[in-house]
């Protein structure tokens, strides 16, 4: 079967959101427009695998939402929604728990990574989390998604889940005229010179908004004098930077400030290198300087000034879900008659 090109992703609304959001994800998300027709979600019912405070889960829906007005998302041509307005992501995803096995879960190492030592101690969403991940993006049998590197492994089980659908469904798929697969296997979209950026404290560690050091990200609301010291304050090691990429090998704060700027100039490393090469990280970062303020003041202004229109913002989030469910609620339909439910 042939399936129609549907790219989706999804940002969980969760701590402020920085640079390394907007260069891993949301400016892709913005570039793929041109392209394809995209569904981009704010994933709130993800949120919850770890306890929100109501009031603030509210708010920072809504900031996500401002953030992807704000760096260029059009809700006119493509759909922006949050999750928990349609149903249908928690029900697909039931049936999903259905397909998956529970070992496929049990060697996903995100969930290894945030549960810890702790493992009897964590939600039951937190150990599921990758099924209502496939859920997301299979309710609107989506042909690819944008994703960084520690996502890829979540990608991949979406891809096994709807292979095993497939398969396990094949002949009532045929009956009932789908072809020979009724879910697409979703490719991934992984391009860009700072696909996982790191936090400016520690190279070694991708840029969090939940890391308690402000100063470990670039928030896309900091103002101009904000964004110049924390790149100043930025960790580098004592020598110059290289003039060949291969120099920026097991120096990652030198690679990752490298990365971050070619992300910002739309250009790659070694463009920044031939420029910059050779001379010290006090010139390098005066120019990271001038480029993220260029670059962010911008989309930090409109969020704050969406932020003062609630309104606006939950209109476009009920008119996206509106449409998102429209798709999602064919896919669902379809799927039931698959699996033998009896439905309306």
């Amino acid at each position: 079967m042939t399936f129609k090109e549907r790219v989706f992703s999804g940002i969980q609304p969760s701590g402020e959101l920085h640079i390394g959001n907007y260069l891993g994800a949301i400016i892709k998300f913005v570039a793929l427009q041109e392209r394809y027709d995209c569904i981009y979600c704010v994933v709130d019912l993800h949120a919850i695998t770890t306890w929100q405070d109501p009031a603030e889960l509210t708010h920072t829906t809504r900031r996500l939402t401002a953030a992807y007005l704000a760096c260029g998302i059009d809700p006119g041509r493509h759909i922006i929604f949050n999750q928990s307005q349609v149903a249908e992501h928690a029900e697909l995803a039931w049936i999903f728990n259905c397909v998956a096995r529970v070992g496929w879960l049990n060697r996903m190492t995100q969930f290894k990574e945030k549960a810890g030592k702790d493992r009897e101690n964590v939600s039951v969403g937190l150990f599921a989390y990758p099924t209502l991940m496939a859920a997301d993006i299979l309710a609107y049998r989506a042909t690819h998604v944008p994703v960084g590197e520690d996502q890829k492994q979540h990608l991949e089980l979406t891809r096994d889940i709807a292979q095993k659908f497939n398969s396990d469904f094949a002949n009532r798929i045929r009956d009932l005229g789908y072809g020979d697969a009724f879910f697409p296997l979703t490719e991934p979209l992984i391009s860009g010179p700072a696909t996982r950026v790191m936090s400016l404290r520690d190279g070694t560690k991708k840029m969090s908004k939940s890391d308690p050091s402000d100063y470990s990200r670039i928030n896309l609301t900091d103002d101009a004098d904000t964004i110049a010291q924390k790149i100043r304050k930025a960790k580098t090691d004592p020598e110059p930077l290289p003039s060949e990429e291969a120099g920026l090998e097991k120096r990652p704060e030198a690679d990752n400030l490298v990365g971050i700027y070619a992300a910002l100039q739309g250009g790659g490393k070694a463009q920044v290198l031939s420029e910059f090469g050779g001379g010290p990280f006090s010139t390098f970062k005066a120019a990271l300087v001038d480029v993220a303020v260029a670059r962010l003041r911008p989309i930090g202004a409109e969020m704050k000034r969406l932020a003062q229109d609630p309104v606006h913002i939950d209109h476009v989030l009920a008119d996206g879900a509106a449409r998102a469910q429209a798709i999602a609620a064919d896919t669902m339909r379809a799927v039931k008659d698959i699996v033998g439910f009896v439905h309306r």
